[in-house]
């Protein structure tokens, strides 16, 4: 089965796309109905007690691989601004994501530098192109996302985010994702001024149909699934700690359900 064509096709309507970090959770979210997945630099760097960015490339696409071992279902990586800041970098990074056997994966503008966040336009650009260039020489399909990340680093210029995105479109990026975007209106807008599928990050406030109605054919969750699990922790440990009880365990999936669904294969 070529999970990247699969996962190209799941872009002609609207649909939620979750992020695990793990292979128990990816497990888990192909269990619940979903039909493609993707990863979270951030969840993932969560969970193995490091800040979002502080996980090296080479121990991100083995993270990769491992989501892509734990179920059939097409999986998307977010690999942040990819091995490097080249566009040569860029396209050894789309290599090395389908070796991993990922369906696609999306690559950032931010360069990685709070004091200069958003990498010069020209590089951008070339950095997409050059992932454009290698996904199609591939010799299966590869949805390559390419995002503006203005809103997620104190640059909310939303002309620049589109001029962005409409270079990237024009480069060859299949989806375009800015993510940060505030409201459906801001969101109708992004969708209106490109052609390309748009991925949208899900924020309080959002539904699947009204994103649907504004454009969008993508909605993630980036960490949220996971920042929601730990706060669920938080809570259950405030509740031991202050109150001494324990009735958080009431709300979590039952041990025997856990044990038969891992024992199933992938």
């Amino acid at each position: 089965m070529d999970t990247g064509q699969t996962f190209r096709a799941l872009h002609e309507t609207t649909f939620v796309i979750p992020n695990p970090w793990d292979p128990g959770t990816a497990k888990l979210c192909a269990a619940f109905g979903f039909k493609a997945l993707a990863t979270t630099s951030a969840g993932f760097a969560f969970s193995r007690g490091l800040a979002d960015g502080a996980v090296g490339f080479e121990a991100m696409i083995a993270h990769c691989k491992e989501m892509a071992a734990a179920t059939v279902l097409p999986v998307s990586a977010d690999l942040e601004n990819g091995k490097g800041h080249s566009a040569e970098s860029a396209g050894e990074t789309i290599f090395a994501a389908e070796a991993a056997g990922l369906a696609g994966c999306s690559l950032e503008d931010f360069s990685g530098h709070e004091a200069n966040p958003i990498y010069d336009f020209p590089l951008a650009v070339e950095r997409v192109a050059a992932a454009v260039e290698a996904a199609r020489a591939l010799e299966r399909d590869f949805v390559f996302t390419a995002r503006a990340e203005n809103f997620l680093h104190g640059r909310p210029d939303l002309d620049d985010t589109i001029r962005r995105l409409q270079a990237f479109e024009t480069a060859g990026a299949d989806v375009l994702y800015a993510p940060g975007l505030p409201d459906i209106e801001t969101v109708r807008k992004v969708c209106s001024a490109v052609s390309k599928p748009v991925n949208v990050l899900a924020v309080p406030g959002f539904t699947v149909d009204a994103l649907a109605l504004a454009g969008a054919r993508r909605i993630s969750l980036g960490s949220k699934l996971t920042t929601h699990a730990y706060g669920m922790m938080r809570k259950a440990a405030k509740e031991m700690l202050e109150a001494g009880t324990f009735e958080f365990s009431r709300d979590g999936m039952p041990f025997a359900e856990l044990q038969a669904m891992f024992s199933r294969p992938a």
